[in-house]
């Protein structure tokens, strides 16, 4: 797009004024309407093989242009136009000359604005959310870099990237995730962190955190550590702006106090309120500061240039804030190296509005030393190699886990060749292709690459960083997805003791570890002590997260698994019941999580004898799952087999047979004829042939069972020899008495030489 200088003959492009690795910021004049504009673009990746990455960018581009062209109010930027030229993505808004104010809080550094501008900006931007809140539209990243001030003094809210349309929630959450928190740390809301119900009031308490920096100069947690500025917002009352600045009015430090309510309904119930407030407050201070105006007007910039955190830093910009997962995990997003001394701008989160998810802990990368001997990549090179591997992350938060995982080994080849083996960026990546690996099958794989990270990360970060932890936390998960818990065990006895003493027993990663150790524990058998160290997280994450926390219902949804392992289902049920409603209501009524707890919920019914009530659960689950998923979905069949299982129960064996037989035949062209799910609907089919006294078909469907599971998994294992009695007691059915005695004594002797117990 540079070279030709003009878009469909009308935009011309003037002077290059932001650029990041997604796209570029022009100053450019509208020959057809004679003025000036800010012209946003998306450049195309290049690469035939990161076309799913550019699909994915242009919808969320696009998504943003729809956002930002739907508002029309003097308090929010302009978008004049949006459109696509030789495969390039474009937004026009108008040119603003002023700045942004965070670039104001550096330049009146250590002395905060004047109260009257303070009190002027807030009335503003109350006015412009006002009117977006009415457009159904919560901001949810209001934060100082998004709040522009012009040389008139004109305040404008700035970049809508990652606006949620209250009437467009569904697309919104398969773009975002929907438990993964959004926003910047120092100006998040409570709800926002706990992964709560996220409204306007999200928007008015961010605009409190604002206004509290406005005039005291500092956030109202500023504190080091990203997990005590959340705990922060989320427990600790702050202290009134009077205490730090006397100037302050009484009546303003009130509504400032009163946004910065720890819960929605302590807030002011709207914009319009809070207009209403500080305009009584407003009366008690003097109007709007000359000298204020003054300042602002003292050096210009391009609006494009200050608010372009969608495609890079501009000059002025404060450093990336860390980017944090749903678990609220400290980190920043993976970032290429820049010049010494000046910190990579984040290129991507203005456009895609992507945050990183579940235990992906990445330090910058300017953190590490160049490798000896190796020349200095440009910064263009790594700025690519950084949105590629930022928009692979967006891929795995779509479920697209092949893809990304192509384009995350892309990106490690080349950054080991640039960086070296041992860089922070290249073990990122090569954690990443490991996540990748883990959810696509390749266990195996998976294992040997979270081992060599760990293995770096503990020689270039030690064996204690969070990130050298979380490295070997997945290395243990891997270990139980091949069967070796007890391996796992160890490993993450290991990594929860060097989190609880680096990080504090009630950190999120620790608790995220406790959680794994007491999911592995269940699976060694340890019931009791995994109900115990379950209970144990889920109060903890309860109090630390809240009980509504995706975190704190998956502990619980454990904590149900293990009390259904060792009978207790009624207890079970009330737990899956619960889990069941708080994800509906935190996650959304169709979320995977949601649904996964309904399913259980049908189980646990099912088990005590309550088949009636199971079949309703069901049949409701079935009907959402082909809905969301489809009917061949593997969740959606495993719901399905859960009805046949029930319709047996109540001595519907013609219909329970019926169910059985179309689900087998469709896990078999799906899954293939070998998988576990298949094999269990195919006894499923032997057990209503058997019912329905067809004992001799059910004969040969129980011996494919049994060839097939001998076949993958050994002759002497359980599910093989729970086949084999199956066998034997529809020989005893048969009258085959003999050969049914032998077959018992067989797998009697297998059991005994394997050490296995009663099948």
């Amino acid at each position: 797009m540079a070279d030709t200088r003009l878009i469909h003959g009308r935009y011309r492009l003037l002077d290059l004024i932001g650029r990041g690795g997604m796209g570029e910021v022009w100053q450019a004049h509208d020959e057809s309407l004679d003025r000036r504009v800010a012209v946003k673009c998306l450049k195309p990746l290049g690469q035939r093989s990161d076309q799913a990455i550019s699909d994915i960018l242009r919808e969320r581009f696009r998504r943003e242009a729809r956002v930002a062209a739907s508002l029309q109010h003097h308090g929010v930027t302009v978008v004049h136009d949006f459109g696509e030229y030789q495969g390039v993505l474009y937004l026009v808004m108008e040119f603003l000359e002023g700045r942004n104010l965070s670039q104001a809080l550096n330049d009146n550094k250590p002395h905060p604005l004047t109260v009257p501008e303070v009190v002027d900006i807030a009335a503003q931007v109350a006015d412009a959310l006002a009117y977006t809140h009415e457009q159904g539209i919560v901001h949810r990243d209001l934060k100082p870099a998004n709040i522009m001030r012009l040389t008139d003094g004109t305040v404008k809210i700035c970049d809508f990237g990652i606006a949620r349309l209250g009437r467009d929630i569904g697309f919104t959450s398969r773009l975002t995730g929907s438990s993964v928190a959004m926003g910047t740390p120092h100006y998040m809301s409570p709800e926002q962190i706990s992964s709560g119900l996220v409204d306007h009031r999200s928007d008015l308490y961010s605009l409190g955190c604002v206004l509290y920096e406005m005039v005291t100069g500092v956030p109202p947690f500023d504190l080091g550590d990203t997990w005590a500025i959340l705990v922060g917002h989320r427990d600790t009352p702050p202290d009134p702006p009077r205490t730090r600045r006397a100037d302050v009015p009484e009546a303003f430090d009130r509504i400032v106090l009163d946004l910065l309510a720890k819960t929605p309904e302590g807030r002011p119930a709207d914009a319009r309120e809070l207009r209403r407030r500080i305009a009584a407050a407003r009366s008690s201070s003097p109007g709007r500061s000359s000298a204020g105006s003054a300042s602002a007007a003292a050096s210009t910039a391009a609006y494009a240039l200050s608010s372009a955190t969608a495609v890079g830093g501009g000059v002025g910009q404060d450093p990336p804030p860390p980017v944090w997962s749903r678990g609220m995990t400290a980190g920043r997003k993976a970032l290429g190296s820049a010049a010494p001394g000046v910190p990579l701008p984040d290129f991507t989160s203005g456009l895609t509005g992507s945050w990183t998810i579940a235990a992906q802990q990445r330090g910058p990368a300017s953190a590490a030393p160049q490798s000896p001997g190796r020349p200095t990549p440009p910064p263009d090179t790594l700025a690519v190699l950084t949105s590629r591997h930022n928009a692979a992350l967006d891929l795995t938060r779509l479920g697209r886990w092949d893809v990304a995982g192509e384009v995350h080994r892309a990106v490690l080849a080349e950054r080991e060749h640039l960086l070296g083996p041992e860089h922070p960026d290249t073990l990122a990546s090569r954690y990443e292709v490991g996540f990748t690996l883990s959810r696509t099958g390749r266990a195996l794989d998976a294992l040997d690459a979270f081992g060599r990270v760990a293995e770096g990360r503990a020689r270039s970060l030690g064996p204690d960083h969070p990130d050298t932890l979380a490295a070997r936390q997945e290395a243990a998960y891997v270990l139980g997805l091949l069967g070796r818990h007890f391996e796992a065990h160890q490993v993450y006895a290991t990594v929860l003791a060097s989190r609880e003493r680096t990080m504090g027993a009630e950190h999120p990663d620790t608790l995220r570890c406790r959680h794994n150790l007491a999911f592995n524990l269940s699976r060694l058998g340890r019931l009791e002590d995994s109900h115990r160290m379950g209970c144990e997280v889920a109060d903890v994450r309860a109090r630390v997260l809240g009980p509504a926390h995706p975190d704190t219902l998956v502990t619980r949804y454990e904590v149900a698994y293990a009390l259904g392992q060792l009978g207790r289902w009624t207890e079970a049920l009330v737990i899956y019941q619960e889990v069941a409603a708080g994800r509906a209501h935190s996650l959304g009524a169709d979320h995977p999580d949601t649904l996964a707890a309904r399913y259980e919920v049908g189980i646990s019914l099912g088990r005590l004898g309550r088949s009636a009530e199971a079949l309703q659960v069901y049949e409701a689950l079935i009907g959402d799952r082909t809905r969301v998923h489809g009917p061949e979905d593997p969740e959606t069949l495993r719901a399905r087999h859960g009805l046949g299982v029930n319709l047996g129960r109540l001595a519907r064996w013609e219909e329970a047979l019926a169910v059985a037989q179309d689900v087998c035949l469709i896990r078999e062209r799906v899954l293939g004829p070998l998988h576990p799910d298949t094999l269990v609907s195919r006894r499923e089919v032997a057990v209503g042939l058997g019912w329905l006294g067809r004992w001799a078909d059910a004969l040969t469907v129980y011996r494919q069972v049994a060839e097939a599971r001998e076949q993958v998994l050994g002759a002497a294992h359980p599910d093989v020899l729970a086949s084999r009695n199956d066998e034997a007691h529809c020989l005893e059915q048969l009258g085959r008495g003999p050969e049914a005695v032998e077959l018992y004594r067989r797998v009697a002797e297998l059991r005994q030489r394997s050490g296995a117990g009663p099948g």
